[in-house]
């Protein structure tokens, strides 16, 4: 399939989707709404182990394309974000995002979204909707205060103030901030190693991790009892054993 907005390709069971109108700040149109979502249907139908997101250029994206923008700003959420964010949600393999430069807006939260979050120590991460009297979406108000706590997030959010890639390590925004330069050799290498771990073991530690948040610990240790059952009857469980048992490294097959 050919496409304009963004680059796709398969390797190695990494999936790596580029969002590239680097001359917009790889900011969203419809266009390239429609285009993210075939990527991620190429990606599930083609087996993918591992989804890698990153943009082309200077900046990751800096949220909606104003100038692709309908009346009402609530449409694109209902039509576009919003199923973009909960797809991300359920995916059956884990999410990186290499955060290469500015995430503003929408752009910040699908950045923050990611299961595990690279960012080039120039990255920044804003909430910049206030500077255009809007209310942060696509999962903001509910993923920010859980990763920084409220006092931050309702700064971030009430301010519009930048957090550079540094700060957001260190008030556990992300996994780890970079130096520019190597910033996709560390995304490509961490992408590498989730695709021959057992996938299906990262698909239930990242929903046993979403759903933690919203579980009191009774349920969660239930939780964690089925899912460790799950996981009991897989090849990939008793291939570790074996490995371990053989002293040798184990090959996962994600069954």
């Amino acid at each position: 399939m050919d496409f304009e907005t963004i680059i796709f390709s398969m390797d190695g069971g990494v999936a790596k989707l580029v969002l590239n109108r680097p001359e917009r700040l790889n900011s969203f149109t419809v266009r390239m709404h429609e285009e993210v979502a075939a990527a991620l249907d190429l990606a599930e139908t083609q087996r993918a182990r591992v989804l890698l997101l990153t943009g082309a250029g200077r900046a990751f994206s800096t949220g909606q394309d104003l100038a692709d923008a309908p009346d009402d700003p609530g449409a694109p959420l209902e039509a576009h974000y919003n199923p973009l964010m909960q797809r991300l949600a359920a995916l059956h393999f884990p999410f990186i995002c290499a955060v290469n430069g500015v995430a503003a807006g929408a752009g910040a939260n699908l950045a923050l979204s990611g299961d595990i979050v690279i960012a080039a120590k120039s990255a920044r991460f804003i909430q910049s909707f206030v500077h255009l009297s809007l209310v942060p979406d696509s999962g903001g108000t509910w993923l920010l205060p859980r990763l920084v706590g409220q006092a931050r997030a309702m700064g971030l959010m009430l301010t519009g103030e930048a957090v550079d890639a540094e700060r957001a390590q260190a008030w556990g925004m992300i996994w780890k901030a970079v130096d520019d330069a190597a910033l996709m050799r560390e995304a490509d290498s961490l992408a590498a190693k989730l695709a021959a771990a057992p996938t299906r073991a990262l698909a239930a530690i990242r929903g046993a991790l979403r759903e933690g948040w919203n579980n009191n610990l009774d349920t969660q240790l239930r939780l964690e009892r089925s899912l460790q059952g799950t996981m009991g009857s897989t090849q990939d469980f008793r291939e570790g054993v074996a490995a371990f048992r053989e002293k040798r490294p184990p090959k996962f097959e994600g069954n």
